[in-house]
């Protein structure tokens, strides 16, 4: 922690002022929150949860595809260095089941940056632990805490926490994830709805390296991803991220793990080799969700306090970095300005800058998602005739390869 006294703060006294009081010390939040220590800004981070347990290999067991924009964010800011292990992602090779048509990326053909690194989320969550080390008196933690309550004035923001605390700042951040408590406090309304799909995480060792080649496979399930993580001890990894009809994942969730295995086995095919189980699996629930506006007064989202997409394209947490990367632009400028943190024009600016961009991918997830998890002939033909040809439209293969490398677009200055 980057400051012990503050996580035990009597209740009976005022916890610190801060210029940004930040709720959720996950990989959103904790990143915003070393992007504004970093950058001197006197920051607050709150979370019911302490973020070394978050490091823990137990804790979700998920691994995110990191876009070469989003580390070069992280790397400006002096948190990839603290990275553990990751694996760049050279290629990536996306089919439709056992469809002879395909769509291949190969960083080669843009440049020597790979399209992405794998990064399982434990080390991304170490990687933000150990830069709060060293960010001294600018960064207060206050874990275990929760939100009891807000109130706006003019000039400020007040959290009170559930012990009775209270934490004032001149703006606030809620990178809570989907369940957003500020959001709701706030009366920001939410649009969305629950996929009747889940995905199911796990890791699996093999004989055979992946050679930094992230496969994405459609079943009619939903999509099943393969994707590159390092060795451990001489043992080739992949991540898995396994997409399933809710009705039926359970079941298969339940199995005993040879016969779990021999499931994967069945969607990864022979060309890792034989195949181990490491670890334990992980579920999570699907949907897609929007926030009505991502500011009220003082009161900012990002992430996915703000947005929630389809696991399908890998982006969720590339679009939590490019807001974080938004809004730290932002505050710094209106620093450097002699501006409220907080000012109208600022918010009004972060919203329209990372609203659309957010939009659109969620539409995207969406249209995908929906396309691609059936198995209706008809459909089928169309969308294999339309892999084909996108990868035969050097172009346009170009164009998509930049966008999932994050490379397009209004991007904020830390991640050109």
């Amino acid at each position: 922690m980057s400051k012990t006294a503050a996580l035990t703060h009597p209740a009976d006294t005022q916890a610190p002022r801060a210029e940004v009081a930040i709720v959720g010390a996950g990989l959103v939040g904790g990143t915003l929150a070393c992007a504004l220590a970093g950058h001197g800004i006197k920051t607050v981070l709150i979370d019911r949860l302490d973020p070394t347990t978050m490091s823990a290999p137990t804790f979700d067991g998920r691994a995110s595809a990191i876009a070469l924009s989003a580390r070069r964010f992280l790397n400006a800011i002096g948190l990839w260095e603290h990275v553990a292990a990751s694996e760049p992602i050279r290629e990536i090779r996306v089919s439709d089941g056992a469809s002879p048509f395909f769509l291949h990326y190969d960083h080669s053909e843009i440049g020597s940056d790979p399209l992405g690194s794998m990064a399982e989320n434990r080390h991304l969550r170490g990687a933000i632990a150990a830069k709060m080390r060293d960010l001294g008196d600018t960064l207060t933690v206050i874990t275990p805490a929760s939100v009891a309550s807000l109130a706006q004035t003019a000039d400020t923001i007040t959290l009170t926490l559930e012990d009775g605390r209270t934490v004032t700042a001149a703006l606030a951040v809620s990178a809570e994830g989907r369940n957003a408590a500020l959001r709701d406090l706030a009366g920001i309304k939410v649009t969305g709805w629950t996929y009747p799909q889940v995905a199911i995480v796990a890791t699996i060792g093999h004989e055979r390296s992946h050679d930094g080649i992230a496969h994405e496979r459609f079943l009619p399930a939903g999509p099943f991803a393969i994707l590159p993580l390092p060795d451990d001890n001489g043992v080739h990894r992949s991540s898995l991220v396994w997409t399933e009809r809710a009705d039926t994942a359970a079941s298969y969730l339940a199995l005993p793990d040879a016969e779990f295995l021999s499931e994967i086995g069945e969607r990864v095919g022979g060309f890792l080799g034989a195949l181990s189980l490491i670890g334990p699996r992980f579920s999570h629930p699907l949907g897609l969700q929007f926030a009505a506006q991502y500011s009220a007064g003082r009161l900012v989202l990002v992430g996915d306090a703000a947005h929630g997409i389809h696991p399908i394209a890998g982006q969720g947490l590339n679009l939590g970095f490019r807001d974080v990367a938004a809004l730290t632009e932002i505050i710094i400028d209106a620093r450097q300005l002699g501006l409220d943190l907080a000012h109208p024009e600022g918010l009004a600016r972060y919203q329209r800058w990372r609203r659309t961009d957010n939009l659109v991918m969620a539409g995207v997830t969406d249209v995908l998602n929906r396309l691609f998890s059936n198995d209706i002939a008809p459909v089928r033909l169309a969308r294999d005739v339309g892999l084909g040809i996108v990868n035969r439209i050097p172009p346009l293969k170009k164009l998509l390869m930049r966008h999932a490398m994050g490379t397009v677009g209004d991007l904020p200055r830390l991640m050109r």
